[in-house]
């Protein structure tokens, strides 16, 4: 079985994820841990990285869903993924780094910063349209978001994939990431469910070895993900996670407190009833790509 001691990175990459907040966060998880739960998997960094004996995933974005259960389809069967990945790659002519298919040295020189993006610009738009011709084919999706900007599922007004290409490429960290990714899943029961997150935990049968963990959308960001979230959904979720507590169930819960110049207020006042962990964030903005200093990032769990 693999060991869980190191960080477990995600597949699915994306700005904002918990990836480098999972060596704090597993530290704050419980010690035993059997039904994990979690409402907003989004890319799943948390779930990868928590020793639970059972697992019920859910995210309201379908296209999430299914990449987890498109993808997850080919544990056991790592290289069957591998060729299809690599077929798609080629027949566009994208670069693969992890197989030494690179981007020609003069064009490295002529765009230092962005020669990914420049080389694979065509070929991504290429793969953008059939996509969107044929939006079931998951394995061009999964591409998508590894050649995309930021590594985000972004899907416009018509229902199409309109993210541009990023400057990044198919490359040994995504190669070990599916890796792990499929052994993680080989390993343990696993369930993915697409509901809102109310409907999902309503569903579900609690014990006292029950673990929910939830990393909602952010209320104080403009990230692409949150846009959907406004302060009736936060109270919501606040009142809900009472209701939680009073059946003893354990949670712990991600928020942004300080974020630009803005105050979660609502969330900061509801923490003081439970235990609140500084966390050191790794808060990125879509547009510019750099760290907020400002931003201050919380863990709050019912139990000690």
């Amino acid at each position: 079985m693999m060991e869980n001691s190191k960080t477990i990175r995600s597949p699915f990459f994306y700005v904002g994820d918990k990836y480098k907040l999972m060596p704090q966060l597993k530290q704050l998880m419980p010690k035993k841990i059997e039904q994990y739960i979690e409402p907003f998997v989004g890319g799943g960094s948390s779930f990868l990285n928590s020793k639970g004996t059972s697992y019920m995933l859910n995210d309201i974005d379908s296209y999430v869903v299914e990449l987890h259960r498109q993808i997850g389809s080919y544990t056991g069967k790592s290289e069957e993924l591998f060729d299809a990945l690599f077929e798609i790659i080629d027949f566009y002519g994208l670069s693969c780094s992890y197989r030494g298919i690179c981007v020609p040295e003069d064009m490295k020189k002529k765009y230092v910063k962005t020669y990914y993006s420049k080389y694979n610009k065509d070929a991504y738009i290429r793969m953008r349209k059939d996509f969107n011709a044929n939006k079931n084919d998951f394995l061009r999706l999964y591409l998508l978001l590894i050649y995309g900007f930021n590594h985000m599922i972004r899907f416009n007004g018509k229902g199409d994939f309109n993210l541009p290409v990023g400057n990044v490429d198919f490359n040994n960290n995504v190669y070990q990431a599916l890796n792990n990714y499929l052994d993680f899943v080989g390993e343990h029961e696993i369930e993915f469910f697409n509901m809102d997150y109310i409907s999902f935990l309503e569903k579900i049968r609690f014990d006292k070895n029950s673990y929910v963990f939830l990393d909602p959308p952010y209320l104080i960001s403009m990230s692409e993900y949150n846009k959907l979230w406004n302060d009736k959904k936060e109270d919501e979720l606040c009142e809900y996670l009472d209701s939680l507590n009073d059946r003893g169930i354990k949670f712990g819960i991600t928020n942004l407190i300080t974020h630009k110049g803005k105050v979660n207020q609502r969330f900061l006042e509801w923490s003081k009833k439970y235990c609140a962990y500084d966390v050191k964030s790794n808060y990125i903005s879509f547009n510019d790509n750099t760290i907020k200093a400002d931003s201050q990032e919380v863990f709050v769990t019912n139990y000690a």
